[in-house]
C-alpha cells in the first residue's frame, strides 16, 4: 500500500497554515523576491550603461560642435583677409591690424569662446577683452602661438580645464600676425554633467516606481503557483478531487494543466490500488478461512485427517498460484522482466499447439504457422498463449473448436487463439483485461482470481506489443497477441 501523504488531520492543518503564512525565509528567499532582485539588478546595470553611453554621446557631439565652430571662425577670417576693407572699399594690403579690427568688430564669440589676435610678436586685441590667466600676455601659450609659421589645431590642458584652439598665421609684407580661435570646454562639460545627473535622478525615480510595480505584477503572476502549493498540501490519500483552475494560455497555465493531469493519474492510481488491495485480500481471505475452519474441526479419524490435508494442500496450492501471479504482474514492470532471444515463430506455434491439446477434450486445430524469426522471451510468450488457451477451455465445452495460429505481417508477429464458445459481452471486453476482473455471465467455470488476461496483456506490453479481442455472444472469441519482430528497446539477441 502506498504511504499516506499526511498522517493526521492536525498535521495536515499545521502544514497548510505554515505555507499559507510564509516566514521571513520565504519572503527574503522566495521566487518573487529573487525575480525582483534580478529585475532591479538588470535595470540598474542597463541604466548605468545607458547613462555612460548618453554622457559619451553628449561629449562627442559637443566636441564635434566645437570643431565645427572653430573651423567656421577660421574660414570667415580667411575670407576677410582676401577681401576688402568695408570702411575704405579698398584691399587691406599690408595692414594686418585693420584686418584684426574689422574681424573682431563684426564677430561676437560664443559664451565659452575667445578670439585672440597677435601682432608683431605681441598680444594685439582679444574678444572678449578679459582673458583667463593662462591666456594673458607673456603666458606660455601666447609665446607658443607667436612663433607659429603654419596653421595649427590642437588641445591644451590649462587651469584644470581643457581648451580647443585653431591658430592661423598671417603675413603681409613685413607685418606678421596670428589669429587664434579658442574654446574652453570646461563649462560645456559641466552642463553635460548636470544633464547626466538629471538623467540619473529621473532614472532612479522610475526604477523605484518600476520595482514596486514589478513586485505587484510578480505577485499576480505567481498567484497560481501559490494556489498550486496550497492545493498540493490539501491533497490526501482520501481526497484527490481538488484541482487548480486554469487561467490564460501561458506557461503557468500549462503547469496548472499538467498538475491537474497528474492529479487525475494519481486519483486513478489510488483507486486502482485500493481496488487491488480489496480484491487481493478477498481472494486470500477465502482459502485462509477454509483452511482455518477445517483445521479447527480436525478430528482423530485417519480418513478425515487425510481428506483435510488434501483440501488444505489444494487451497495452499491455489494461494501459491495466486501469489505467483501477483509477483509476475509486479515483475512485468521491471526492466529485467524479459529474457530476449531469437525465436522461430513456426516452431514456437507448433510446440504451443502440442501443449495446448493436453489441456482439455476440445476440437483443437492449428490454423496457420507463420514463417519468420522474432526477438522475444520464449517462456513469456508461451505463458501468455497458454493462458489464452486455458482461458478458452473454460468458455467452451466438449466438441467446441479451439484454434491456434500465427502469422508474420508488416514487421509484426500475430499469435491468436480462437474458440467457438459462449463469447464475451461487449461491455466486458475491455474490463476483463483488468486485474481480478471476470465476465458478467455465468458460464465461466474457472476458480482463478481473474489475473490470467492481465498477465497476458502485461507480457504483450513488455514486448512493446498489444492484445486484441474480437468476440460475439454465442459465437466465440478470438484473442490476438501482436508482437513486433524486433523489440523497440535494448539490443537484439
Amino acid at each position: 500500500m502506498a504511504p499516506k501523504i499526511f498522517t493526521s488531520s492536525n498535521q495536515n492543518t499545521q502544514i497548510i497554515k505554515k505555507n499559507r503564512f510564509p516566514g521571513w525565509r520565504t519572503i527574503f528567499f522566495g521566487v518573487r523576491t529573487r525575480i525582483l532582485i534580478w529585475y532591479v539588478a538588470l535595470m540598474a546595470f542597463s541604466t548605468l550603461v545607458s547613462v555612460l553611453a548618453i554622457r559619451e554621446i553628449l561629449v562627442v557631439r559637443l566636441e564635434q560642435e566645437i570643431e565645427k565652430y572653430l573651423t567656421q571662425e577660421v574660414e570667415e577670417f580667411r575670407r576677410l583677409t582676401q577681401g576688402k576693407n568695408p570702411s575704405t572699399a579698398q584691399p587691406f594690403g599690408d595692414d594686418v591690424a585693420a584686418i584684426f579690427d574689422v574681424f573682431l568688430s563684426r564677430n561676437i564669440p560664443h559664451e565659452n569662446a575667445f578670439l585672440i589676435t597677435l601682432l608683431n610678436e605681441k598680444l594685439y586685441k582679444s574678444s572678449p577683452q578679459v582673458l583667463p590667466i593662462a591666456l594673458k600676455p607673456n603666458s606660455a601659450l601666447i609665446e607658443h602661438w607667436l612663433k607659429l609659421k603654419q596653421p595649427k589645431q590642437g588641445k591644451e590642458f590649462i587651469s584644470n580645464h581643457t581648451i580647443y584652439y585653431v591658430a592661423e598665421p598671417i603675413l603681409k609684407g613685413k607685418t606678421q600676425g596670428v589669429f587664434v580661435v579658442i574654446y574652453s570646454i570646461s563649462s560645456a562639460h559641466q552642463q553635460v554633467n548636470r544633464a547626466v545627473v538629471v538623467v540619473i535622478q529621473v532614472t532612479i525615480a522610475v526604477l523605484a516606481i518600476a520595482s514596486v510595480l514589478a513586485w505587484i505584477v510578480a505577485g499576480r503572476l505567481l498567484a497560481p503557483l501559490s494556489l498550486l502549493i496550497e492545493t498540493a498540501h490539501l491533497i490526501t490519500e482520501s481526497d484527490l478531487s481538488r484541482r487548480i483552475p486554469v487561467q490564460g494560455v501561458d506557461q503557468i497555465a500549462e503547469l496548472s494543466i499538467t498538475f491537474n493531469q497528474m492529479l487525475d493519474r494519481l486519483e486513478t492510481a489510488f483507486a486502482s490500488q485500493r481496488n487491488f488491495i480489496n480484491d487481493a485480500s478477498h481472494e486470500l481471505r477465502t482459502p485462509i478461512t477454509i483452511i482455518r475452519g477445517h483445521l479447527e474441526l480436525l478430528g482423530d479419524d485417519p480418513q478425515e485427517r487425510r481428506e483435510t490435508v488434501e483440501l488444505v494442500t489444494d487451497e495452499l496450492d491455489r494461494m501459491s498460484r495466486f501469489v505467483d501471479d501477483l509477483l509476475l504482474l509486479a515483475k512485468a514492470e521491471q526492466p529485467n522482466f524479459l529474457n530476449l532471444q531469437t525465436v522461430d515463430i513456426s516452431l514456437l506455434i507448433g510446440e504451443l499447439y502440442t501443449k495446448a491439446t493436453a489441456l482439455a477434450q476440445r476440437d483443437w486445430r492449428l490454423e496457420n504457422k507463420g514463417v519468420g524469426l522474432i526477438v522475444a522471451d520464449r517462456q513469456r510468450l508461451t505463458q501468455a498463449i497458454m493462458n489464452l488457451a486455458q482461458n478458452a477451455t473454460q468458455y467452451t465445452s466438449d466438441g467446441d473448436v479451439i484454434a491456434l495460429g500465427s502469422e508474420v505481417l508488416n514487421g509484426y508477429a500475430y499469435f491468436w487463439v480462437r474458440d467457438t464458445g459462449v463469447g464475451i459481452a461487449p461491455t466486458d471486453q475491455e474490463r476483463i483485461f483488468e486485474r481480478f476482473a471476470r465476465g458478467s455471465h455465468s458460464y465461466r467455470r474457472s476458480e482463478g482470481a481473474g489475473l490470467g488476461l492481465s498477465i497476458v496483456r502485461a507480457i504483450a506490453t513488455a514486448h512493446g506489443g498489444r492484445v486484441e479481442l474480437k468476440s460475439k455472444l454465442g459465437e466465440g472469441s478470438t484473442f490476438t497477441l501482436i508482437i513486433p519482430l524486433d523489440p523497440p528497446f535494448g539490443d537484439s539477441v
